[in-house]
């Protein structure tokens, strides 16, 4: 107010529906502007963006901002980082990781807290190796974290990494990638017996679900490595059906010690399935919003990330 007295009337609205006011001393009329508030207005319009894959002509739809506004609301929180988020990582103790690449460029690594489903950590790397998964796992133990268990697809390089920063964590590896994984170098019509046997024990292995079923897995693949194990090693390697039956088999046996630990402790994840929905949801937001920069890429990965844990 111009004259400072502090008695007024309310006067109408404006044209945008804002409360106006009078100075009954001087006659000036305004209104007021909270700008705090105008900030979080915009921000909801840019987490639909982030979350929903809201298209600027569908905000423009159920909001009141323009192409212009919107851009320029884009622009501004893409710019920034989302605050840290606040984890009490001494109580996170059952963990999963994965991570996924995207046009074969950049790889988005993920650490999931298996029991409240929330994303701990994440790093946007060129790639998923010893160097980049020791890193993030070192950040992560500096803060706090001890897990007991994590659930991983088998990648060699991680492995390394885990058992350099927590020596007596459990590894178990995933179900699902074993599997499937398997059954894409037998393929799904086989022509040799051994390849037949050995399909067939891995479709058993998403049914394993208590004691029993883990001794019969053990058991039919021990009963076929008794009978085909030398035919196979004795197969020559160059031939590409051949090499794939071998990898087949040694997949099995490196991953057999850390196939079963889920069925010790409800607590560890059977497979990695629940950050693959995560990853799947991610992406098909994210192809929505084609020709987002490069440099963008990784503010967009951590608000994505941040406004999903419900900050």
């Amino acid at each position: 107010m111009r004259c400072g007295s502090g008695d007024v009337n309310l006067y109408g609205q404006t044209l945008c529906g804002s409360q106006r006011f009078r100075c009954k001393e001087c006659g000036y009329t305004y209104t007021f502007h909270n700008y705090k508030n105008k900030r979080h207005r915009e921000k909801k319009s840019f987490a639909l963006w982030i979350t929903e894959g809201y298209s600027v002509r569908q905000l423009i739809d159920i909001g009141s901002h323009g192409i212009w506004k919107l851009n320029q609301i884009k622009k501004y929180w893409l710019a920034r980082k989302p605050d840290r988020s606040v984890f009490d990582y001494s109580a996170v103790k059952y963990l999963q990781f994965d991570g996924t690449y995207f046009k074969h460029e950049n790889c988005l690594m993920v650490l999931m807290d298996n029991v409240t489903g929330k994303v701990i950590a994440h790093k946007y790397h060129i790639r998923e190796n010893y160097a980049s998964a020791y890193q993030m796992f070192k950040e992560m133990m500096e803060s706090g974290l001890q897990p007991v268990a994590i659930t991983i697809d088998g990648n060699t390089s991680v492995i390394r990494a885990l058992k350099t920063v927590w020596p007596d964590i459990m590894i178990q590896r995933c179900r699902t990638h074993i599997q499937r994984q398997g059954l894409s170098w037998l393929r799904r019509y086989p022509k040799l017996e051994a390849s037949k046997d050995l399909r067939g024990i891995l479709l058993a292995l998403t049914n394993v679900k208590d004691e029993r079923g883990r001794t019969v897995f053990i058991k039919d693949f021990c009963r076929w490595e008794k009978r085909y194990g030398n035919f196979v090693l004795s197969l020559p390697s160059s031939d590409k059906v051949y090499g794939d039956l071998q990898r087949t088999r040694s997949l099995i046996l490196h991953a057999l010690p850390d196939m079963f630990h889920y069925l010790d402790d409800q607590c560890i994840a059977a497979t990695t399935n629940k950050l693959e929905g995560y990853f799947s949801r991610l992406k098909e937001i994210y192809r929505k919003h084609r020709g987002l920069s490069k440099k963008h890429r990784q503010n967009y990965f951590a608000w994505y990330i941040h406004l999903k844990n419900g900050y």
